[in-house]
C-alpha cells in the first residue's frame, strides 16, 4: 500500500478496530514522509460458494441477504440496523462451518430460524419470498407452525 497523498510505499498502522460488518477492518495509517493520516476499510474476502437451485453455482454476498431482510422486515418492530446484525450474524455463522458451499435452502432456513424468534411478520414475509408458497394452504400451515411455537411458549 501507498501513501494516497505522496505516494510514499511506507505506512505504519497506528489504530485497528472492527468494522460495522462482521468481516471487515477499520485501520487508521500514517505516512512516515509526509506524516498524513488516512483510513482504510479491509475485509476478509468470503470463499463460500452458493448452490442455487437451478444449479449454478456463485459467490456468496452479504448484501443480497441483507436485502431480503430488510425487505421482510420493513414496517415491524426490527430497524435496519437490528437487520444488518442479523446479516452479520448469520453471515459469521456460515464462514465458520467447515464446507466452503452452501445451498440457498440452507442459507434461508437459517434465516427463517432467526427471524422466527424475532418477529412473527417477518418470518411469513421472508418465507412467502424464499418458499414460494404454491397455495394458501402453505401458507396456512407456516401461519400454524408459529401458533405452535406460541403454545410451547406459554406452557414453559
Amino acid at each position: 500500500m501507498r501513501c494516497p497523498y505522496c505516494d510514499h510505499p511506507e505506512l505504519k498502522v497506528t489504530d485497528s478496530r472492527n468494522a460495522s460488518e462482521a468481516n471487515a477492518f477499520r485501520r487508521r495509517r500514517q505516512c512516515l514522509s509526509c506524516e498524513r493520516r488516512f483510513t482504510t476499510f479491509e475485509t476478509v474476502e468470503l470463499s463460500l460458494q452458493v448452490h442455487k437451485k437451478d444449479g449454478r453455482y456463485e459467490d456468496f454476498q452479504e448484501q443480497k441477504l441483507l436485502s431480503g431482510l430488510i425487505s421482510a422486515c420493513q414496517h415491524t418492530h426490527i430497524s435496519r440496523d437490528q437487520a444488518r446484525t442479523l446479516a452479520s450474524k448469520i453471515t459469521t455463522k456460515l464462514l465458520e462451518r467447515s464446507s466452503r458451499e452452501i445451498s440457498t435452502h440452507d442459507i434461508g432456513q437459517i434465516a427463517m430460524d432467526h427471524l422466527k424468534l424475532l418477529d412473527d411478520i417477518a418470518y411469513i414475509r421472508f418465507a412467502c419470498v424464499y418458499r414460494r408458497f404454491k397455495d394458501i394452504d402453505e401458507l396456512v400451515d407456516a401461519i400454524a407452525s408459529l401458533n405452535e411455537k406460541e403454545i410451547v411458549k406459554n406452557k414453559t
